[in-house]
C-alpha cells in the first residue's frame, strides 16, 4: 500500500472511531461530559474540544488556509456534546475530502506552520497528517479511559478495516458512507 491510500484509510478510520466514540458520549447520562476526571485534560468535554481545536489548526495549515494559531484565539468550546459530535463529523468529511484529493508528490510539499514565538515552519504534508492521526488517537484513547468511570461502556476503537473486522461492522461502515 502507497502512502497517499494510508492515508485516505486513516482519515476514514479516524471517522469511523469518533463515530463510535461519540456515540458513547451521546449516551452519558446528564453531568458526566463536563464532570472532572483525572486525565492530561481534566474532563471528557475538555479533552474532546482539545481535539477538535487542534483538528482546525492543522486542517487550517494543510489547506493553507492561513489562520494559524489566530484558531485558538477564537476558538469557543461546545458544552453541548452533540453540537460537538456534529461539528466534529463535518471536519472528519473535510480530512477525509482532502485526503482524496491528494497525490504521492503532495506528500513531501512543505506547507508554512506557524509556531507561535518559534516562528512559521515549513512542514511536509506527510508528516502533519501523521501527527494530525496520532493527536487523535492519543487523546481519543484518554477519553476512551475517562469512559471507564461513567454509565457508558467504552466501545472498541482498536479496528482498522480489517476483513474480519468489516465482517461484523458493515453496518457502521455503510452508515457512514465509508
Amino acid at each position: 500500500m502507497d502512502l497517499v491510500t494510508h492515508n485516505r484509510q486513516m482519515a476514514r478510520n479516524n471517522r469511523w472511531s469518533n463515530d463510535r466514540l461519540y456515540r458513547a458520549i451521546l449516551a452519558l447520562q446528564p453531568g458526566e461530559f463536563e464532570a472532572a476526571r483525572v486525565s492530561f485534560f481534566p474532563s471528557i468535554r475538555e479533552t474532546l474540544n482539545h481535539i477538535y481545536e487542534v483538528d482546525l489548526f492543522y486542517f487550517d495549515i494543510l489547506v493553507e488556509g492561513g489562520e494559524g494559531r489566530a484558531i485558538f484565539d477564537r476558538f469557543v468550546p461546545y458544552d453541548d456534546p452533540a453540537r460537538l459530535a456534529a461539528a466534529q463529523a463535518e471536519r472528519d468529511g473535510k480530512l477525509i475530502a482532502f485526503c482524496d484529493g491528494l497525490e504521492a508528490a503532495d506528500l513531501d510539499r512543505r506547507v508554512p506552520t506557524d509556531r507561535g514565538a518559534a516562528g512559521i515552519i515549513p512542514e511536509r504534508i506527510g508528516d502533519l497528517l501523521a501527527h494530525l492521526f496520532l493527536h487523535q488517537i492519543h487523546h481519543r484513547g484518554q477519553v476512551h479511559a475517562m469512559l471507564a468511570g461513567t454509565s457508558v461502556t467504552p466501545p472498541p476503537l482498536d479496528e482498522f478495516f480489517l476483513d474480519y473486522d468489516l465482517r461484523f461492522r458493515k453496518d457502521e461502515v455503510e452508515r457512514l458512507g465509508l
